[in-house]
C-alpha cells in the first residue's frame, strides 16, 4: 500500500490551502453583501421589469383570490363605523354628500382614484431608477415590504368600503355620475375582491410617493407636491366613499414596516444611502493619468533672429 494522502493524514480534513480558500471565498461574500447593503447596485433594467410585472401579478392574484366574506366586511364596517362615531371622527359620509353636490368636482374625484393611484407610483420608480441608482433598490423594498403586509390585511380583515354598506347612507359616486373609477362598481367586480379595503394602499402608495419625493427631491415646489399628494389622496378616498379614513392609518401603518423593514436590511435610511452606487462612481482601478508631450504644455520660444 502506498503512503497516506495528506486528507488522510489530518484525519480526512481538507489542506490547510484549501480550508484557507474556502474562508477567503466566504469572506469576499460576506463582504461583498456588506457592500451591497451599504451601497446597493443598480439593478438591471429587464430584471427589474421583470420582477415589479410578476409582483403586480402576485398582489393581483392573492388580493383578488380573498374570500369575499360579504357578512364579514359588513360587520367590521359596522365596527369601524361605530368606532369613529364614538370618537367624534365619523366625517365620510358629510365629506362624500358635500363633494358629490359638485358634479366636476366628484367626477375629477373618481378618475383620480381610478388612475393616479398606478401613474404616479410607476413614474417615481421611474425617476429613481434614473436619477438615484444607488437608492433605488431599498425605494422599491420599502414599496415592496408595505405591500406584502396589506395582503395579510385583506385575507384577515375583509372590509366593506363605506360605498357598500348596508343600510350606511353613503353614495356610490361612480354609478351616482356614470364615470369609471372602482373596483367595486361596474362590470370590474367579477374580478376584484370588493372587500379588500383595509390598509388603504392608495394611502400607502401616494404617502411612499410623497415621502420619496420630499427627501430627494431639490426643488421646493416638487418637495412640496410631493406632501400635497398623499393629502389630496385622502380626501379622495373619503369623498368617493372607497374608504373610512381608518383605512389611511392602516395604509401609513404598513408603510412604517416597510421603511424599517429597509433601513434593518440596508443599515440606514432609504434617503441617506448614496445616490449613485459606489462602483459606479469610483474611477477605474487601471486608469492612468492622461498624459501629453512636454512641449504641449510650455509656451513655444522662438529661436529666430531679428
Amino acid at each position: 500500500m502506498g503512503e497516506p494522502t495528506e486528507i488522510q493524514q489530518n484525519g480526512g480534513r481538507m489542506p490547510d490551502g484549501a480550508t484557507r480558500a474556502a474562508r477567503t471565498r466566504t469572506a469576499a461574500l460576506r463582504d461583498r453583501v456588506r457592500e451591497q447593503r451599504r451601497s446597493p447596485a443598480r439593478p438591471r433594467i429587464w430584471f427589474e421589469l421583470a420582477l415589479i410585472g410578476l409582483s403586480y401579478w402576485i398582489y393581483s392574484l392573492v388580493r383578488n383570490a380573498v374570500p369575499e366574506q360579504e357578512s364579514v366586511a359588513q360587520k367590521h364596517a359596522g365596527w369601524i363605523w361605530d368606532l369613529e362615531k364614538s370618537l367624534g371622527v365619523a366625517v365620510e359620509r358629510s365629506v362624500n354628500h358635500a363633494v358629490d353636490s359638485v358634479g366636476w368636482l366628484i367626477t375629477g374625484m373618481n378618475y383620480y382614484y381610478a388612475t393616479l393611484h398606478f401613474i404616479v407610483t410607476i413614474g417615481v420608480l421611474v425617476w429613481i431608477y434614473r436619477w438615484h441608482p444607488g437608492r433605488y433598490a431599498a425605494v422599491r423594498t420599502v414599496l415592496f415590504v408595505t405591500t406584502a403586509i396589506a395582503l395579510v390585511g385583506f385575507y384577515f380583515f375583509p372590509l366593506a368600503p363605506p360605498r357598500l354598506m348596508t343600510d350606511g347612507g353613503f353614495i356610490d359616486t361612480v354609478k351616482a355620475h356614470g364615470t369609471w373609477g372602482s373596483m367595486a362598481s361596474g362590470p370590474a367586480t367579477h374580478v376584484s375582491n370588493q372587500f379588500a379595503a383595509m390598509p388603504s394602499m392608495h394611502i400607502g402608495w401616494s404617502t411612499w410617493c410623497g415621502l420619496t419625493i420630499f427627501f430627494l427631491a431639490r426643488r421646493t415646489w416638487v418637495r412640496v407636491l410631493g406632501l400635497l399628494y398623499p393629502v389630496a389622496t385622502l380626501v379622495v378616498i373619503v369623498a368617493t366613499a372607497n374608504h373610512f379614513w381608518m383605512d389611511a392609518v392602516g395604509g401609513l401603518l404598513c408603510l412604517l414596516v416597510g421603511f424599517l423593514a429597509a433601513r434593518w436590511l440596508y443599515h440606514s435610511w432609504v434617503h441617506r444611502l448614496p445616490r449613485v452606487p459606489a462602483r459606479e462612481s469610483a474611477e477605474p482601478e487601471n486608469s492612468e493619468p492622461v498624459t501629453v508631450p512636454e512641449q504641449w504644455s510650455e509656451p513655444a520660444v522662438t529661436t529666430a533672429r531679428r
